[in-house]
């Protein structure tokens, strides 16, 4: 399988792409427009002109941070929980793979030594950012 959507019910808590998910379409989104981080692969040929372009100032209200994590070099075990800090399942993540996280809770377990690009909103919060738990 090259992607897969971690859900919850109808909520869809995680997205992973593997390392080899490859399409022919120009772009691909994993997300919908209404979610606040969007995921997409975007495959284009060489000499492929990508218009310059700026950003608007656009007002947005974000009431949860989501991240993406890319997995640069070894693996790491991602657990996946519920809001109510019930685990759902764990996926092993290598390299080359990435990880939306939009949802409920997660967590994470080197099993080899691990390279990764974590990005998510800002400003950061501090601890008013999170809810830290631990699991039996």
């Amino acid at each position: 399988m090259y992607h897969e959507e971690i859900k919850q019910d109808d909520k869809i808590l995680a997205i992973i792409v593997r390392s080899n998910f490859s399409a022919k379409d120009t772009y691909t989104f994993f997300t919908n427009d209404t979610d606040t981080q969007q995921l997409a692969y975007i495959h284009h040929p060489a000499g492929k002109i990508i218009e310059s372009h700026i950003h608007n100032d656009v007002k947005r209200e974000i009431y949860k941070t989501t991240e993406v994590v890319f997995i640069k070099k070894g693996k790491l075990k991602t657990n996946f929980y519920t809001e109510e800090k019930k685990i759902i399942c764990s996926h092993i993540l290598g390299k080359g793979d990435v990880v939306l996280l939009l949802q409920g809770g997660h967590g994470f377990e080197v099993i080899e030594e691990v390279e990764m690009f974590v990005v998510k909103q800002g400003p950061y919060a501090g601890e008013n950012d999170k809810i830290r738990f631990t699991t039996q």
